[in-house]
């Protein structure tokens, strides 16, 4: 069954030369569901890209080192935007959250479709060590798993078998997400890889197994020993004091222009669909007025 609360797993297996992150992050998505109102196939595509990020967040090497993950494919969804700190906090939009399509052949959710893959995956990632590194590659499929694991072959040159799923009920809730990543360590050999990839084709539908068994269950099929457990969490760096800060950069006049014109000035953050709201009080206090 699925955690409360997202969980990211990480262990060592083949004998060391295979790193496994199992991740749940059922919890994640339906914080992002409720925030954005997603769609079925909204709620997919961006679940999945979340999850993705959630796990680069982990090899990131202080709490306050950062990531983006964009995924820009031309698809029905319109561009995916996340954004990820080493603390695990996670947080990401996805541009028409309301997309509806038909499901697929299969009767799955068309994710491909939705995210399109004319386009690419782009990863900045800053460690604070001054230029951040920048990785982007062209899209594979739209389906999200191929393209991250296209993306570290081709822009970070580790071959990494990736699994990701989204799953969600009748009500529009999520019941079911995750991720599986087997990655050989450097020097691990073909051997390592052959078995990333021959394991990793067990889960073809891991929102599944996630829902069904659990992370914990995904950790025991590989008979991980001394995993590492770490939280996962929807939270969004936003505040009023930051958007104080925004409405502060247009400048006394351009600010009263634009409460003149519209009532009120609205700063909106895309990452957790919240509008931080200044009358005219509230400006001509930012600005040292007197009330």
């Amino acid at each position: 069954m699925p955690e409360s609360v997202s969980k990211l797993y990480r262990a060592l297996i083949f004998d060391g030369r295979v790193s496994l992150a199992v991740l749940d992050t059922t919890a994640v998505v339906n914080e992002a569901i409720g925030r954005h109102h997603l769609s079925p196939v909204a709620a997919a595509a961006l679940g999945r890209t979340l999850t993705a990020a959630a796990y680069l967040a982990g090899w990131l090497k202080e709490q306050t080192s950062s990531l983006s993950l964009s995924v820009d494919g031309g698809g029905e969804g319109g561009r995916i935007g996340v954004a990820a700190d080493g603390a695990l906090r996670v947080r990401g939009y996805i541009e028409r959250p309301a997309v509806s399509l038909p499901p697929r052949a299969d009767g799955k959710l068309d994710v491909g479709r939705c995210v399109g893959r004319a386009g690419t995956l782009t990863v900045i990632r800053d460690d604070g060590e001054g230029i951040p590194f920048v990785g982007t590659s062209p899209l594979v499929s739209g389906e999200i798993a191929e393209d991250v694991s296209a993306y570290f072959l081709t822009s970070e040159q580790r071959p990494t078998a990736v699994a990701l799923g989204v799953r969600i009920g009748g009500e529009g809730e999520c019941v079911g997400a995750g991720g599986l990543f087997l990655q050989p360590l450097p020097g691990a050999g073909e051997q390592a890889i052959a078995f990333c990839e021959e394991r990793i084709a067990a889960y073809p539908d891991l929102s599944r197994h996630i829902e069904r068994r659990g992370a914990k269950a995904v950790l025991a099929d590989f008979g991980a020993a001394g995993a590492t457990e770490r939280d996962v969490l929807f939270a969004c760096h936003c505040s009023r004091e930051r958007a104080a800060a925004a409405v502060l950069t247009m400048g006394k006049k351009d600010a009263l222009a634009l409460i003149r014109e519209q009532g009120k000035i609205c700063v909106h953050c895309h990452y957790c669909n919240t509008d931080h709201i200044f009358d005219e009080r509230d400006v001509r206090a930012l600005f040292g007025e007197n009330a």
